[in-house]
């Protein structure tokens, strides 16, 4: 989804207003954010506790040379070690350390955190709203009118709301693509996302004219953060094929992959996307593109020799009316995929219920229940695909020794998720965010025993509605 544009002399505002942060009751990063580890977990804020994870009764590494079949399957009592925010050892009867914190997993299921590709998360602001309208009229009526109106305070209470969303629903890497806004909002923005104790990406764009604000926010506030990692997001088109070209050159120079909206809707086909992705040199490995909707069958042949990678949101298609995404035939070309949730559009932060509409949809266009995606493959998608689409494959996505010790513990011991059957195809098909009883994010525990861990999320509801109700009145 593009956002309305913000004006040169708003962004240039914001420089150097970063000190008023602790004067607008946001924490300060010298402090433990309220979202890292603390008390409730039997942890110190800001300790990172080597854990045992034991007697899992299916663990799904993601690796097959980790485990059995494609999914890397683990059946009867496997464990799994986090140590130093890695994964340090997974298997049966493994020795738990001197100290080590020993988590009772025995019949619940292990996998990998979600990766949730494409999200907008400051439009918690707007969840629900313009519902009766397709793409066009949403942008329109609710995300146009309100991005404006969101302070920098305000901004931080959005964000904070549904970073902590997703991460209590098992979403442990999120891609932000984040519209100009100043450079203060910008700080705000950010540190709702560190406090939350996700991993995230920090797609932000700028025009032409302001895109040295990219690298500032990028030194200033993003490389700090051991969570952190940037991208430049741009609008596509012939018309502003000028600016595309020098964010295109700033992420060259900057080492950082582009993220476009293209093709979501039958209009953007006007804008001619690929023709100017492609005339600018950004039709490659490092160029991710969201929804590509209403994609040609040449633009299909064509994403899958140049190694394009998109994220799939179906949930946020069907709401906007913007049709369905031809993953049989982006899989067949070979483009690497994930799924995202796609912010306001998507009203939840449930990637059980977006791999279900990503596998239903194929499967209700086709009338083929072998239609890619399988439901081993969407699980593939909303974990270590995600990971290959935006190149940290090699850090998070599977339970391989070595990588970030991003987990999630499910428990199918409820009454949405039991009796046994094929839990595989239970997590797809029954699973929701409730079933999630633990997250960990680099080897913090950030959900414990199904609630977040130094949260009080009675607080975050509280100052979303008074952000709501400040953004109402503007």
């Amino acid at each position: 989804m593009n956002f309305p544009k913000i004006g040169r002399r708003r962004v240039l505002a914001g420089l150097g207003s970063v000190p008023l942060a602790a004067a607008a009751g946001v924490p300060t990063a010298r402090h433990a954010p309220p979202g890292r580890p603390g008390s409730a977990s039997g942890d110190a804020p800001g300790e990172r506790r080597t854990t045992l994870l034991r007697g899992a009764d299916l663990v799904l590494t993601m690796d097959p040379r980790v485990g059995d079949g494609t999914l890397g399957a683990l059946e009867g009592g496997a464990d799994v070690l986090l140590r130093d925010g890695e994964i340090a050892a997974v298997g049966k009867g493994l020795d738990a350390p001197r100290g080590a914190r020993v988590v009772d997993a025995g019949g619940k299921l292990v996998l990998p955190g979600f990766v949730d590709l494409h999200n907008h998360l400051w439009q918690s602001s707007i969840r629900g709203g313009c519902s009766d309208q397709d793409l066009n009229g949403w942008l329109a009526a609710c995300n146009r009118t309100t991005l404006p109106k969101i302070d920098a305070r305000d901004m931080y209470s959005f964000v904070r709301l549904a970073a902590l969303d997703a991460l209590q629903a098992g979403v442990t890497t999120v891609v932000d693509w984040v519209h100009a806004i100043p450079y203060d909002t910008s700080e705000r923005y950010v540190r709702a996302l560190d406090d939350s104790g996700l991993r995230f990406v920090y797609a932000m764009t700028q025009s032409g004219a302001d895109r040295h604000l990219i690298p500032q926010v990028k030194k200033d506030f993003l490389d700090p953060l051991p969570l952190a990692s940037t991208q430049i997001s741009v609008h596509a088109g012939m018309a502003g094929i000028k600016d595309l070209r020098l964010l295109h050159e700033m992420s060259r120079e900057l080492g950082l992959m582009l993220n476009s909206h293209v093709l979501e809707n039958r209009t953007d086909r006007k804008d001619e996307q690929i023709r100017a992705l492609r005339e600018v040199g950004a039709f490659g490995p490092d160029l991710l593109m969201n929804h590509a909707v209403h994609l040609t069958a040449d633009e299909i042949a064509a994403a899958g020799d140049h190694d394009v990678r998109v994220a799939h949101c179906p949930l946020s298609n069907m709401r906007l009316a913007s049709g369905i995404m031809p993953l049989p035939a982006l899989h067949r070309a070979g483009v690497r995929a994930g799924l995202g949730h796609d912010g306001g559009t998507n009203d939840t932060s449930d990637m059980f219920n977006v791999m279900k509409a990503a596998v239903g949809l194929q499967r209700a266009r086709h009338e083929d229940a072998g239609i890619h995606p399988t439901i081993p493959a969407v699980l593939r998608m909303a974990t270590l695909g995600g990971a290959e689409c935006i190149g940290m494959a090699d850090r998070v996505g599977s339970l391989t020794p070595g990588k970030r010790a991003d987990v999630l513990v499910l428990d199918p011991g409820t009454l949405n998720f039991a009796p046994r059957y094929d839990w595989t195809s239970q997590i797809v098909l029954n699973g929701q965010p409730p079933n999630i009883s633990e997250v960990f994010v680099d080897g913090y525990r950030r959900k414990s025993g199904g609630a977040l861990v130094g949260v009080d999320t009675e607080q975050v509801v509280r100052e979303a509605e008074r952000a709501a109700t400040h953004v109402r009145a503007a």
